[in-house]
């Protein structure tokens, strides 16, 4: 009887990016660095981009299609194989086998997926609902579960958990969809009422966005309606900020077999030529940042202690990036996490992460061997 020699296969995993969110194109950036660093002698990959309007395509392994050129955008639409049709996840949990679905064809299996690794930015994707699904098909995944992601995509609850824990948050007040839509007046005289104790100016932002999409400074109150109505576009549910004077400080946190760890932090410098770090700073103007922050070691240990504390007060899982403003007064004030942080090789949390000793493609390979060993199931 001959011995078998076959070779086990190799974990799969599926790279799902895109989504309905304005952060598509980000999405779409984030997963061609991921794709390129997966080391595929080790796993196999399996591209699915999702469109703007919801649909799940397979879509083209090329990363080098897939980052911002000449300030043009990437989309899923231009990197799918087909223009009609979909990838479907299993609904039996004791069944992970992916199929594509097209009209007029019958289905084809494109195999079984060990883990997913989503890149998904903002709404329908990095809010709980993606995760919600995987826990449903019984399939593993990078990051935050279900609580987690939908509480760190909500920048109103997300500062409830961080103040019930103890954690400095900046005055905030939030206006509902229902206030302004039944009485803007009242909505409106809530937030003067807010500017008159905090000061001006204001930041209005949709509070359940990201890549500091719909954010506008307002300095007074003739520029306000307008800031409502464009973070509007991006959620209906808005949050109103204080302005905190102090340095733009970032921190990593990472999963290890012993438990949560931070990186070196970072410092956002200030930026000159916009009016804060905006959507255009960070990925057109690739405006950079200092890592590590030239802050001295017992600031340096408070703001990793800061961000290990904000990762498990909002019970996260496998990565983190904490955002804080260090003010005059020597103090930090954490003003958001993001579950899934930007993780192209030149955004701020692998570069954190270079610098703390793990170097971007290790980074991406210890995201998923830790996905692979965790279960599923009310996470």
């Amino acid at each position: 009887m001959s011995e078998n020699t076959q070779s086990p296969r190799k974990p799969r995993v599926a790279v799902v990016f895109g989504g309905r969110s304005s952060e598509h194109a980000i999405s779409v950036v984030t997963a061609g660095a991921v794709l390129s660093a997966i080391d595929r002698d080790k796993y196999d990959v399996l591209p699915i981009g999702i469109t703007t309007d919801g649909r799940w395509a397979l879509t083209a392994d090329a990363p080098e299609r897939m980052a911002i050129a000449d300030r043009a955008l990437p989309n899923v639409a231009d990197l799918a194989e087909s223009e009609e049709g979909g990838v479907v996840l299993p609904v039996d949990p004791a069944n992970r086998e992916v199929v594509l679905a097209e009209p007029g064809a019958v289905p084809k299996a494109l195999g079984e997926v060990d883990v997913v690794f989503p890149m998904l930015h903002g709404p329908y994707g990095e809010d709980g609902t993606l995760q919600g699904l995987l826990e449903l098909s019984g399939i593993p995944y990078v990051g935050a579960g279900v609580l987690a992601s939908a509480v760190g995509q909500d920048k109103e609850y997300m500062k409830r958990i961080f103040v019930s824990y103890g954690l400095p948050v900046g005055p905030y007040e939030v206006v509902r969809p229902r206030e302004w839509d039944q009485n803007p007046a009242a909505a409106r005289k809530k937030i003067v009422e807010f500017a008159a104790d905090h000061g001006w100016p204001l930041f209005v932002k949709p509070a359940r966005g990201g890549s500091s999409m719909g954010i506008t400074k307002v300095d007074d109150l003739s520029g306000l309606d307008e800031a409502i109505e464009e973070a509007r576009r991006h959620d209906p549910k808005i949050l109103v900020e204080a302005l905190v004077r102090g340095r733009e400080i970032e921190c990593g946190v990472l999963e290890f077999e012993d438990g949560p760890r931070a990186s070196v932090p970072a410092e956002i410098p200030a930026v000159t030529d916009h009016d804060f770090y905006d959507f255009e700073a960070k990925y057109i103007d690739s405006a950079s940042g200092i890592v590590p922050a030239p802050i001295g070691e017992e600031a340096t240990a408070e703001v990793q202690r800061l961000a290990v504390a904000a990762y498990e007060a909002v019970s996260c899982e496998g990565l983190v990036r904490a955002d804080f403003f260090l003010t005059e007064d020597g103090d930090f004030v954490i003003n958001e996490i993001n579950t899934m942080p930007g993780f192209t090789p030149i955004s701020m949390y692998p570069r954190m992460w270079q610098e703390s000793g793990v170097s971007y493609p290790e980074l991406v390979d210890r995201l998923i061997e830790a996905a692979l060993t965790r279960s599923t199931g009310l996470r």
